[in-house]
């Protein structure tokens, strides 16, 4: 099995590691990828953290050395898109933690509670009733409605707690409107990602543990896909979609690259 990509795109938890607890055969395909000459971008939808975060993260837990510029997360992707989507239109109110903060303010968006453009609307630990009464009367007003993905759920130590499309939906309940959806698997993220490598969906693949998200974002914006059978996703399950993924393998050890 070999393919000629130029870049991977790799998704984190199930694929690279499983919570704190590492994927051996990750860290050895990183590093196969590396000494190939191969990009590599780890696309997330997680919000939360700081491309530094991630990749001290991996370096430091898991083996893998990469830096910053080899992440993209849905808060960069989210003010990547508005940058180029918004115009005049800078001013936004937030719902999520410093890393989405981060990536908006870094684009030249502005905090704004009282009038905003945006209402975007991510994984947020500390939210509030109070957050979320104001993201909706806002978006009521007139705000638009931005989400970073809709996972339901988060896997960690605990199991599976609310993830960031569980306050998105909060939100779209309370104001019937239905948010834009930028992280996996809407195409929005990947096509970001793309544009941030600077390639064509001809020239990249998507790696990912998880059907739902990693493999039908591929899917969606035309590019090819390898699903990993280390996390969520399982054989049979796989084998009951209309779409199958462009390869499978058990680990990432099974992987040739070309």
């Amino acid at each position: 099995m070999t393919a000629n990509y130029q870049a991977y795109f790799i998704d984190l938890d199930g694929t690279t590691y499983k919570g704190k607890k590492r994927i051996p055969a990750a860290a050895r395909f990183i590093k196969r990828l590396q000494s190939a000459g191969k990009q590599v971008l780890f696309v997330t939808n997680n919000s939360t953290r700081s491309p530094q975060f991630v990749a001290d993260n991996l370096a430091r837990n898991h083996g893998i050395n990469v830096g910053p510029a080899n992440v993209y997360t849905t808060a960069l992707a989210t003010a990547d898109y508005l940058d180029q989507a918004a115009g005049e239109k800078r001013s936004v109110y937030v719902v999520g933690e410093s890393g989405l903060r981060e990536a908006l303010a870094a684009k030249g968006f502005k905090d704004d509670d009282q009038a905003p453009d945006f209402v975007v609307v991510g994984l947020d630990s500390h939210v509030t009733y109070e957050k979320l009464e104001k993201a909706v009367l806002l978006i009521r007003a007139g705000a638009k409605f931005i989400g970073t993905n809709a996972d339901s759920n988060l896997p960690n130590e605990r199991g599976m707690v609310p993830g960031a499309g569980s306050i998105v939906k909060l939100v779209e309940y309370a104001t019937q409107q239905k948010p834009l959806m930028i992280g996996k698997p809407e195409k929005i993220i990947m096509e970001m990602a793309l544009q941030r490598v600077g390639l064509s969906t001809a020239d990249a693949v998507m790696v990912g543990d998880n059907y739902h998200t990693d493999i039908q974002a591929a899917i969606n914006v035309g590019m090819d896909s390898l699903l990993v059978y280390t996390g969520l996703s399982r054989p049979a399950e796989v084998a009951q979609e209309d779409i199958q993924p462009t390869y499978t393998v058990e680990t990432l050890d099974d992987w040739k690259i070309n």
